[in-house]
């Protein structure tokens, strides 16, 4: 695979993320946003369609012909009292007597309504699919803390046991510290009492090509975070999962990344769409996914599973489903790929 992407120049600056060596610029968070790339062909998966017109032609289970990897970044769980009041106030204004009943029900308890793993899991098993939970490891003092892990044992328990995967997600600076790295990913495995080897980091941030090199040294199988923020799409050009290569030891590196195409906020939040455009930009995805028998990986927030967020994502499980895709978790394909690497 490596010796095809390097004869052509432009597909190996793109594979390799030649240009996030040397950023001259970073946003706010510390990320290299898609409007600096020189990337302009974002919607299409360019390195992998490179190698798939050279004759690479990756296999799925039952001869499904391409793969989506659901996965679920949680970066909430609890809902303030004041919030669950202000959703009963407009629910009772509005008329909608019903949704008001249920958020006067849900501040009895300061998990709800985000501690919704259960509905999520249950609603892709209808489709056969499983899926990747990332979770938070953060103490209240830390930037963005929103639940305390240890409260969630009962939880991770059971998405373990209906057959999908808990993975870390990383705080907004560990993506740069491998300390933080290892000692999160301890804690997450003494809470949970297995092995956690898959990772994204919050906020998508991640240094080309340190973060991979943390990652490896601290056990991780995979990382999913090579997607932009501000645009849905192929940041290194690839729809394949990948062993990322160090320009700087010319060397490959031995972790795989799965990188994402497609995040909820992305959609909505960053590119500004309304439904139909988001469902329009998907669906283009998708397709230029399957011809290349690659793999679409999607992120879709916990707290993100209500009004258009959730019409699009239940339209874009039941699209995958009718075109025969392998709907799957991070820790499932990775297995699966493995055989490619």
């Amino acid at each position: 695979m490596l010796g095809i992407l390097r004869e052509d120049p432009e597909v190996w600056a793109l594979y390799t993320r030649s240009e996030e060596y040397t950023p001259g610029f970073r946003d706010r968070y510390d990320r290299f946003p898609f409007y600096l790339s020189k990337n302009r062909n974002i919607f299409e998966p360019v390195a992998s369609r490179y190698l798939f017109d050279r004759g690479f032609r990756p296999e799925y289970p039952d001869g499904r012909q391409f793969a989506l990897c659901l996965t679920h970044d949680i970066d909430t769980v609890y809902s303030s009292l004041h919030g669950k009041g202000v959703k009963a106030f407009n629910a009772l204004r509005d008329g909608r007597f019903s949704d008001a009943k249920r958020s006067l029900v849900q501040m009895k308890t300061k998990r709800l309504p985000w501690c919704n793993f259960q509905d999520i899991i249950a609603m892709e098993q209808a489709y056969g699919a499983s899926s990747t939970f990332f979770f938070l490891v953060l103490d209240p003092e830390s930037e963005d803390y929103a639940y305390d892990i240890e409260d969630l044992g009962p939880d991770l328990g059971m998405i373990v046991d209906q057959g999908h995967e808990v993975g870390l997600h990383g705080g907004h600076q560990t993506y740069n510290n491998p300390e933080d790295i290892r000692e999160k990913k301890r804690r997450l495995e003494k809470l949970l009492n297995e092995p956690i080897v898959g990772y994204r980091n919050h906020y998508l941030k991640i240094k080309v090509p340190d973060t991979w090199e943390y990652l490896l040294k601290a056990g991780f199988q995979y990382d999913s975070t090579m997607g932009f923020a501000d645009c849905a799409g192929f940041r290194n050009g690839m729809c394949y999962p990948y062993k990322p290569f160090d320009l700087r030891n010319n060397r490959p590196m031995d972790i795989v990344e799965i990188p994402l195409a497609i995040m909820d906020k992305t959609l909505f939040y960053y590119m500004h769409l309304d439904l139909d455009l988001s469902w329009e930009l998907t669906r283009q995805i998708i397709e230029n996914v399957k011809q290349c028998h690659g793999v679409l990986n999607v992120l879709w927030h916990n707290n993100c599973m209500s009004g258009d967020y959730l019409k699009l994502y239940k339209k874009l499980l039941d699209y995958c489903s009718k075109e025969g895709a392998w709907m799957t978790s991070g820790k499932e394909l990775y297995d699966w790929w493995s055989r490619y690497l």
